[in-house]
């Protein structure tokens, strides 16, 4: 498998035992797929204020620090410190961050507010894909976390039930979609198409709505792989297929079906088996291929970027094509010094103005941007890059084409990224430097079409009073009010910070 090897897994430590637990990630955190960023200077100043602001307000409030970033408080505080360090990014107040009744109320009316978000994940019990499970063994066997001391850890301890857990009792989110990532090796998808549909009928069944979708993978030139569509469509009934145009993103050196979106022969057999199923959503992973990665698979680099997506789209304008990651090159090793570099530069950002250009340029309305790792990975990094790329995605796409996904469990509950997007705002001057619109308010029309109404319509979501009085909104009011408890805990690998 191309995952980190042992000497690149001796460098790092489990992000959940090390990597701080502010409301906010103060570092970036990956999955055993690649290494992670070492934390930055900008981070470490994050670190240190978001603890010191937090032990102030916590002791005003008679509270432990812990506890008070578990509450809406906590939380408008660390984006308090994210504009003190990297400007005025975020619309929040210091009143928020004291007054804690202030903050709840806040809150309490932004839960309302629906948010669909269309690419989560967790593993399956018998992943290979185990170094997250040693990880756990090892804290537990050097006494850093007694309760994992002496216990064995497994793929469902730590992702299953924490995955229902983070995304609907601890976040906004209402309505999820789980996604998976393909293999040519059988035993390394992080989920099967059967696993994904049993995860979505489970769920469902005991909420008594339709809490989750679910996709089915394609994978073009792995051998059967038609007869795979087929059966998805017959047996699984899918919500939307997605694809890996670099083949195998695990394990890249033994990969042999990279494919193209624009491939007549190939492609193009898959989209006129959904177009007659009447499955229109194709969501693609693009992106996350930086120069590190390029140098080591140069021969993939075609099929990273959207140099395919426009033709694809113009000749088949009934099918949806939502590019997943947006396409970002910079996150999966890369460095977002590099992206705000370019932008400061050339005002571009490979391959996110790219996309953004597509439709303007080949006249195509059915192209989507997707927001997973795109949004979590440069919010905690430099969130100016963030804020440009939103805004390029919005000029170019539309707002109504861009569509909310947190790539979570891997970076923990997805509410922060809720948070954030929901205050992010484009700074005056990059508006009128780019001629930029603004985002607007939290629950103004964009920020609401991006983080829920954009994917309702594009998988015909209705029904939505059920979700209201259905046994999950049950379970979380429940939940609430014995005193929620978001962990603030986030999966998958931290290189150690240095003092």
């Amino acid at each position: 498998m191309n995952l980190l090897d042992p000497k690149e897994l001796k460098q790092l430590l489990p992000a959940e035992t090390h990597s701080y637990a502010a409301p906010i990630p103060t570092q970036s955190v990956s999955s055993d797929e690649f290494m992670p960023r070492p934390q930055t200077q900008a981070q470490r100043r994050v670190e240190a204020r978001i603890k010191e602001l937090g032990g102030e307000l916590a002791k005003k409030q008679g509270m432990t620090r812990r506890r008070f970033f578990q509450t809406a408080s906590g939380m408008a505080a660390a984006f308090v410190v994210m504009n003190e360090v990297y400007g005025p990014l975020y619309e929040v107040s210091r009143a928020e961050a004291q007054t804690p009744d202030m903050a709840k109320e806040r809150a309490q009316a932004l839960s309302k507010q629906f948010v669909m978000d269309c690419h989560t994940h967790f593993l399956r019990d018998d992943t290979r894909i185990m170094n997250f499970v040693r990880a756990r063994e090892a804290v537990g066997k050097a006494g850093w976390n007694p309760a994992l001391a002496g216990k064995p850890q497994t793929i469902e301890d730590l992702k299953f039930p924490n995955y229902f857990k983070e995304i609907f009792l601890d976040s906004d989110t209402k309505v999820a979609l789980i996604s998976g990532s393909p293999s040519d090796i059988p035993q390394d998808w992080f989920l099967t198409n059967e696993m994904k549909a049993e995860a979505r009928a489970k769920v469902n069944k005991e909420a008594g709505s339709r809490r989750m979708l679910s996709h089915a993978i394609f994978t073009p030139g792995q051998p059967g792989w038609l007869e795979a569509v087929d059966r998805a469509i017959s047996e699984l009934k899918p919500d939307s297929f997605k694809g890996y145009t670099v083949g195998d993103n695990t394990n890249k050196k033994v990969g042999k079906y990279p494919w193209r979106m624009d491939d007549e022969k190939v492609a193009y057999k898959a989209y006129e088996k959904f177009a007659k199923a009447g499955l229109v959503n194709v969501c693609v992973h693009k992106g996350l291929f930086p120069p590190s990665t390029e140098q080591e698979f140069p021969h993939l680099l075609a099929y990273s970027d959207v140099r395919d997506v426009a033709k694809a789209a113009k000749d088949w304008p009934q099918l949806n094509f939502i590019i997943y990651h947006s396409a970002y090159r910079f996150a999966a090793g890369g460095k977002v010094e590099d992206a705000w570099a370019q932008f400061e530069r050339t005002g571009r950002i490979e391959w996110v103005t790219d996309l953004a250009e597509i439709p303007a340029k080949h006249g195509v309305k059915n192209v989507y941007g997707d927001l997973g790792q795109i949004f979590a990975q440069t919010t905690v990094v430099d969130p100016r890059v963030c804020a440009a790329m939103m805004a390029q995605l919005v000029q170019g796409l539309g707002a109504d084409h861009v569509v909310w996904g947190s790539d979570a469990v891997w970076t923990g509950s997805p509410q922060w990224q809720i948070e954030a997007l929901r205050r992010l705002e484009v700074p005056d001057d990059m508006q009128k430097r780019h001629g930029f619109k603004p985002l607007g308010p939290a629950d103004g029309l964009i920020k609401s079409a991006i983080l829920g109404e954009n994917n309702a319509r594009l998988y015909k979501y209705e029904r939505r009073a059920a979700l209201a009085t259905d046994r999950i909104a049950a379970m979380k009011e429940e939940y609430e009010n014995a005193g929620a408890a978001r962990s603030n805990l986030r999966y998958g690998y931290v290189i150690p910070s240095r003092a």
